[in-house]
């Protein structure tokens, strides 16, 4: 059911090797970009019209119109199970209390008597968010999109989630109740690249945003990097990923489960466990089989997930060695399963987020550990962090000298502008001091 890479023995290599040793997914977003090129523009063009044409044609369902009715909300929210209900709102609890303390307060330094840099931070004026709506509703995703963003005081604030024929070109209703708990009141029935379309160039009805949030397909994906200049952006969410670093200690039937959770996003999903107990590799995987029978979406994800390519067990020598594999794999979701759980993810330097011992699963972060599930995929997490506060944040220095500490330090300046032969930059500190700058 899943395939073996075994490390052991051996040297490990550096870089790029030891990456390319490693199972990943195929997700080719450069090629998905022509596909998505014409379809942004169509909606450049023709707006409204052209989403109403793309959702006959993708979701199956002719819509009257993109922006969802406030009734429809209200009506999803009354309608919502009262289980969910309560699920939801402490998820948006916990979310709101992580994310809170992430907010950031000018910092202003002093660098000389006279001369002070304050940085303060802007929250961006307005987010369109994605909400999936294929395979499954991700309720939890409009939470936490959402959650950040208000956190961050953005003062606009849309969501699109693709229209559902099942509900009459809406949404998924329990999607639109996660926007009515969290008080998003605008929200369009529109998917695909054509919904980051809408939020980066703005239709008749939707004004254009500053920057667009939330996984999708790769033509979501694709249609983030299409846009990536004009509008702010996240990342290009790729498959989801599992990594589970465990030793002897781990439980297998933990280890198993919890590489299940991840398989069954979709086919695509990596789940890949990293160990140097072969006695554990040999239960996991005897685990495996008895729990993907007992689960649902077996055919469909799980087992293509699990078998694929994208996903394996991964011998080592030792610990060490298993952390350097870890961390040339990046993984977006990390979980540590091993003897002193808490100092080995100390020692981890990539991931999108890390899931310490066997009572912080993956799941629990994916809905009610308070911190956010919208995590780097794809190795990117040695270079990008998950979605937060800041990720809706921009840092603005504000410089403020006096005429005496510019004096103090104009000769520095002008010494630097002549360097790079660029007398007018010089000049303009001249010009303060009647073309007179002090000698030091």
């Amino acid at each position: 059911m899943i395939s073996r890479i075994d490390l052991r023995g051996d040297a490990l290599p550096e870089g790029r090797a030891l990456r390319d040793l490693l199972p990943r997914a195929e997700f080719d977003v450069e090629a998905a970009l022509e596909k998505v090129r014409p379809i942004c523009e169509d909606v450049h063009h023709r707006g409204d019209a052209a989403l109403i044409e793309y959702a006959e044609r993708f979701d199956g369902v002719r819509l009257d119109r993109v922006r969802v009715p406030a009734a429809a909300l209200t009506e999803a929210l009354a309608g919502l199970d009262p289980l969910v209900r309560a699920a939801l709102e402490e998820s948006i609890a916990r979310a709101t209390l992580v994310h809170a303390e992430q907010r950031r307060a000018p910092h202003p330094v002093r660098v000389v008597p006279g001369g002070t840099v304050t940085e303060k931070w802007v929250p961006v004026e307005r987010v369109g968010l994605y909400a999936p709506g294929g395979r499954s509703v991700y309720p939890s995703s409009v939470i936490m999109n959402a959650v950040p963003a208000q956190q961050a005081g953005v003062a606009s604030v849309a969501l699109a989630s693709p229209p559902q024929k099942e509900f009459g070109g809406l949404p998924h209703p329990t999607i639109l109740a996660a926007c009515a708990l969290l008080g998003i009141d605008e929200v369009y029935a529109a998917g695909g690249a054509q919904a980051v379309a809408m939020f980066a160039y703005g239709t008749e009805t939707c004004a254009p945003a500053n920057m667009v949030t939330g996984p999708g397909n790769i033509w979501v994906a694709a249609a983030k990097r299409y846009f990536t200049g004009r509008i702010g952006i996240d990342t290009e969410a790729g498959p989801t990923e599992i990594a589970v670093l465990a030793d002897d200690t781990a439980d297998p039937v933990h280890v198993a489960s919890d590489l299940i959770s991840q398989a069954e996003h979709d086919p695509l999903a990596a789940a890949v466990l990293v160990t140097d107990s072969e006695e554990l590799a040999n239960a996991v995987a005897k685990e495996l089989e008895p729990q993907v029978a007992a689960t649902k979406h077996v055919e469909d994800r799980i087992l293509p997930a699990l078998s694929g390519r994208q996903s394996a067990i991964v011998l080592v020598d030792g610990l060490d060695e298993g952390l350097r594999v870890v961390d040339a794999y990046g993984a977006e979701h990390l979980e540590i399963q091993t003897a002193d759980a808490a100092a080995v993810a100390e020692r981890v330097k990539n991931a999108g987020a890390i899931f310490v011992g066997p009572w912080s699963p993956v799941s629990l972060g994916d809905y009610c550990a308070g911190s956010n599930h919208v995590l780097p995929t794809g190795g990117c997490a040695c270079h990008s962090s998950g979605l937060s506060v800041q990720s809706f944040l921009r840092g603005i220095h504000i410089v403020d000298y006096t005429r005496g500490a510019l004096a103090d330090v104009a000769h520095h300046v002008v010494t630097l502008a002549e360097a790079e032969d660029l007398p007018a930059h010089g000049a303009a500190v001249k010009a303060r001091f009647g073309w007179k700058v002090p000698n030091r």
